[in-house]
Parts: C-alpha cells; structure tokens; sequence
C-alpha cells in the first residue's frame, strides 16, 4: 500500500520557526527605524522604476542593505530575495523575502501606510513572518501554525459583518492599463460593500485585515515581497488567503478575508473580472 503524504512537509527540517518569526520582528524592526529616522532628511535619489509612478528612493535600497546584513549576519547560509536587487540563493534551505520599504510614495509624503516586510520561507512555503508599521506604532509576526501577533498579543480576527457591510481595502497597479480595469471592477464591487479604502502598501493591508482594521482585501499583480509576510500574519490570524480560483494566492491574484464571507467576495469579484488579464 502506498504511504500517505506527510501532513507536516517540515517535519524533517530541523528549523526553529520560533528563532526566524523573532529575527525577522528585529529586522524589521530596526529597519522601520531606520526608515522613520530617514523621513527628516532631504531626499537624494528618487527614481522611476517600472512607471513614472512607481519609485523607489536611497531610503528603500539602505533598508535592504540593512535587512540583509541583519538577517544573514545572524543566518550566513539562507538567501534572501528583496524587491530592490538582492537574490541570494543559500544553503541552508531557508529563504527570506523582504520588502524594505513597502509603499514608497507614502513614505515620500509623510503618509501613514509604509512598512518594513520580512517573511522567511521554508521548502517555498512562508513559515515566518513580520511587519514593522511604524506610522501606527504596530509590529506584527507570525509563524506557520503557531498564530500572529500585534504588539506581542495574540492576533484573532472577530465574527464578520455581512457582505454589504464590509469595509474592503485594495490597491492599484502602476501601468495606466491595468489601473483603469481595477477602477472598472470597483464599479461592481463598490455598491455592494460598505466601502474601500486604498492604503497603498499591501502588507500594512494584509496587517489591517488580520487586526480587523479593514474586514478584506483584495489585489492584483502583487510581487513575492509585497504579500508574503502580510499574507501569513493574516491567515495565521484566521483569515482565508487565497485567488479567486480556488488557488493560493500568487501575482495573479490575491484575496484575504475572515473565512465565512471569503467566498462571497469571490464571487463579487470574479463577476467584476478582477483576474482578468
């Protein structure tokens, strides 16, 4: 008879997932600090990335630098993967996936709604997690299995609202095209929800989805770095993550909510061709 699949695939992997939720929260951390501490200092580099409107400035590329010597100072053997360059392959089987500064143009303004990313994964699954928001003073982590945090407090999510009382978040690509079939899509959700609200840095998102802050959110063309840390803290938090297919959530498509109303969003959503390409 053949064996069943293991139900635990880090089961073998001698991996303490509690040591790399608490060096990510340090990373994270201490780079949020950075960051806030850089907010005084007249900007010397403001590029254009993909778009006009999509920049990255010298604060996001001492923030990897940061983070990377942080975390593979304390782990010399795991590659990291950052949104501004670094890729690192490792060997020790552990990859971190950071974000150094999620929602830049925030940033630039002196707006709330910028965080530090850091996510580690395990055999490509994400089994740690932290997000450092430092505009309001909130530090979240988790960890595959063992729940989230806010603030060293147990995260869980309360009993939804029905759909037509939902407070929704999302957010908007860069590209000209893809901004006006998002608009589109809020056509048919808007009227059914009790309304949406654009932050602008999808893991400050995910973070207010797992806090109740706002009750879901939903994205397309998310990076790796955007919704790794976020996505974990929210599911461990108890929400569902997911596409609209059935799927785990990827670039394609992203969707978290409390469990009970996740479907219904779908739906709402896949009627509006949220996934359209």
């Amino acid at each position: 008879m053949a064996s069943l699949p293991d139900p635990n695939p880090l089961r073998d992997h001698e991996v303490d997932l509690d040591v790399l939720r608490v060096l990510a929260e340090q990373a994270a951390s201490s780079t949020a600090a950075l960051l806030v501490e850089g907010m005084t200092r007249a900007r010397t580099s403001v590029e254009a990335k993909s778009t006009p409107t999509d920049l990255v400035t010298e604060m996001d590329r001492q923030a990897e630098e940061h983070l990377a010597g942080t975390l593979l100072g304390a782990r010399p053997d795991d590659g990291l993967l950052g949104e501004e360059g670094h890729d690192t392959t490792g060997t020790s089987g552990v990859r971190w996936i950071v974000d150094p500064l999620d929602g830049t143009t925030n940033y630039l303004y002196g707006h709330p709604g910028f965080a530090v990313s850091v996510a580690a994964e395990l055999l490509r699954m994400t089994v740690a997690a932290a997000v450092a928001d430092p505009m309001h003073g909130d530090v979240f982590t988790a960890a595959a299995g063992r729940g989230a945090t806010r603030n060293g407090e147990p995260l869980q999510r309360s009993d939804p609202p029905p759909l037509g009382h939902l407070l929704v978040a999302t957010g908007f690509g860069y590209a000209p095209e893809r901004r006006a079939q998002q608009a589109a899509v809020l056509t048919t959700v808007l009227p059914q929800v009790r309304d949406i609200r654009r932050m602008g840095a999808a893991a400050v998102d995910l973070c207010s989805v797992a806090l109740g802050r706002v009750d879901a959110y939903y994205e397309r063309g998310l990076a790796h770095w955007d919704r790794a840390a976020g996505a974990l803290i929210a599911a461990e938090a108890g929400c569902r993550v997911g596409d609209l297919r059935g799927g785990d959530a990827s670039s394609g498509f992203l969707l978290a909510a409390p469990s009970e109303r996740f479907e219904q969003l779908a739906e709402l959503l896949r009627a509006a061709d949220a996934d359209a390409l």
